[in-house]
């Protein structure tokens, strides 16, 4: 492939974001004592997950989260061409490497994987039933770690139990296990995520081979039209603007305010009680929902800032009373699925590889739920607790000074917070003054303005020398990385035409006016009948997919979640542009070809 990006040791500073380094583990950055090989390597930048740059906490979930992704590759798995993904930080954001296996160790690899993975196939169903037993009770666990102030004096009843030990001791104790928590959480992750993408492409390779021609939309259509736990919460908040119509409280949410639409309810009688009690039993778990991808400490999460699903039930409760269907066009999805799975069939010509076609298929539907449903378990419900326990260290280490806010736990390092967790525990236990009140106020302060100079750099697309082709499969699809794509980062985005290119992504032609919003601060701009154009979307987004036609992203592959949710229902998506929000407008009129991968600019 012509053409290169910047190479890692050639990227330089941004004014006023020197020693940015200091913010991240060692081992996380670029050095000179790896520069050959980091040179010699293709990154890419990581926007799907990572689009800002990373708090220096917050590196710590995307670190054990790549790990694991690497474990499971190449120490439980081995997948045959592929090994792990290696990563940098660079000037605060997430750059990605695939490192392939040996070719010639590919072949004793691809025996032991068929026996490893074989056995997850065959009794699939009963391990990820244990899989959501494991996952809720590390939820549990997480939930039950206690931060709180340190006492003036141990209770009597810890002296006379004979436990031994304290306060002190045990709010280290926490904080580490809520660390092992949070690895354990990621290697959970991968225990079945490789194996879902692997059985997805594995019936993604079957096709392209059995059906020359084949779009990789058409793949992905058939295994669409699956319930899933990712849309539970959106399905929530429908069931709940039902409810307030059906019992007649809808007209409290005409009062905006969360504070007065609450009064307006308890004031309501036993309706408006009973639906305060059915919005509390869907809060826990499902609104445990980040509007962001989940990785970031500072997205906001639904069953905090309840002001977030309640416009949502207002808007719902809109459509509602204008007649709107708010349901997913479910059938209509699964119909086109089984249309599009009877003419390929039919193209077969013996019964072995319409045998073989119906079982790869089978296959890639059973995984399909874990592919999605990890998404919520994970990222979103474990996620929310992680924070939430981290800002009640945050809380404990405010209250003595240490921390302006609590929020600022999050500008430390993982492991500087045992070290101003001793510093606490010491000076309760002896007392004596403390250092953290002048160490860490300042440490933060000058962290949070390198972050902030760090956010006027704009990350180039990739680094180093791209590989003639890209062949790596879990990069394809989750990340969009193709070599077209690119061609196209190496090109500067739109083509001669005007129009931009990315990943066909979810089928369907529209024309109408964009609207491009960067977060989720921004989706209350978003206006009826417009089409999305954002960086990327993340799953808690989808009540706003009734309102708009289309969906445009910059980062994100064939089985990306953006792509995915769009499929289910049923919006055009082109995914991976580069470069729609750099390109397109706010009002500007577009049509997205969502069957071709194609985005114009009309105007």
């Amino acid at each position: 492939m012509a053409g290169k990006f910047p190479l890692p040791s050639e990227i330089t500073t941004p004014p006023g974001a020197e020693g940015w380094q200091e913010l991240y583990a060692y081992s996380s950055t670029c050095s000179p004592a790896r520069a050959e090989y980091e040179d010699s390597m293709f990154w890419f930048q990581d926007g799907v997950h990572w689009p800002k740059p990373l708090l220096p906490w917050d590196a710590s979930l995307m670190e054990v989260a790549i790990v694991a992704l690497s474990q499971y590759n190449t120490r439980h798995l081995l997948v045959p061409p592929a090994n792990g993904i290696d990563f940098r930080i660079v000037n605060g954001y997430t750059y990605l490497s695939p490192v392939p296996a040996p070719e010639a160790d590919i072949p004793a690899r691809a025996e032991q994987f068929m026996q490893r993975a074989g056995h997850y196939f065959v009794n699939w169903n009963q391990l990820y039933e244990n899989w959501l037993v494991k996952i809720r009770d590390l939820v549990k666990g997480m939930e039950a770690l206690e931060f709180s102030p340190l006492p003036d004096v141990e209770p009597l009843e810890v002296v006379t139990s004979g436990a031994g030990k304290g306060a002190g001791g045990q709010i280290q104790a926490n904080y580490l296990e809520l660390l092992n928590s949070a690895s354990t959480l990621w290697q959970y992750h991968f225990e079945f995520l490789n194996l879902g993408y692997a059985a997805y492409l594995d019936f993604f390779g079957f096709c392209k081979q059995a059906f020359p021609g084949i779009s990789d939309l058409a793949i992905a259509k058939m295994v669409a039209g699956v319930e899933v736990d990712l849309f539970r919460p959106d399905e929530e908040l429908k069931r709940l603007a039902r409810m307030a119509l059906d019992t007649g409280v809808a007209e409290a949410f005409s009062l905006g305010d969360v504070t007065a639409t609450c009064e307006a309810l308890k004031s309501s009688g036993e309706a408006g009680q009973a639906w305060i009690s059915s919005f509390e039993q869907s809060a826990e778990p499902w609104f445990n929902f980040s509007t962001g991808s989940g990785f970031s400490s500072q997205d906001k999460i639904w069953i905090e800032n309840v002001e977030i699903p309640f416009e949502f039930i207002r808007g719902y409760i809109d459509k509602l009373r204008s007649g709107a269907d708010i349901a997913r066009p479910t059938e209509a999805i699964s119909a086109e699925r089984d249309r599009i799975v009877a003419e390929y069939t039919s193209l077969l010509a013996s019964d072995e590889d319409r045998e073989a076609f119906h079982g790869k298929l089978g296959l890639a539907r059973v995984v399909f739920p874990y592919v999605e449903n990890h998404n919520f378990y994970v990222e979103h419900w474990s996620h929310s607790v992680i924070w939430r326990k981290m800002k009640d260290i945050g809380g404990v280490l405010a209250k003595e000074g240490f921390l302006e806010e609590p929020e600022d736990i999050f500008y430390l390092k993982r492991h500087e917070v045992p070290d101003a967790l001793f510093d606490l525990y010491h000076s309760w236990a002896a007392p004596a003054p403390p250092r953290g009140p002048s160490y860490w106020p300042p440490l933060v302060a000058k962290r949070k303005q390198i972050l902030t100079a760090l956010e006027q750099w704009k990350p180039t697309p990739a680094l180093g020398t791209p590989p003639e082709v890209v062949t790596e499969p879990f990069t394809i699809m989750l990340w969009g990385i193709t070599s077209d794509s690119i061609a196209n980062w190496l090109g500067g985005g739109a083509g001669e035409d005007g129009s931009l290119s990315g990943m066909a992504a979810s089928p369907g032609v529209v024309e109408g006016p964009a609207r491009v919003i960067f977060g989720p601060d921004q989706i209350n701009e978003v206006q009826e009948g417009e089409i999305l154009v954002a960086p990327l979307t993340a799953p808690s987004w989808a009540p706003i997919f009734g309102k708009i036609q289309a969906t445009v992203t910059d980062t994100g592959g064939m089985m990306s979640h953006a792509a995915i949710v769009c499929r289910e229902y049923g919006l055009p998506a082109v995914t991976g542009t580069g470069f729609a929000t750099s390109t397109i407008r706010t009002g500007q009129r577009i049509r997205v070809d969502g069957s071709n991968g194609k985005v114009t600019v009309l105007d």
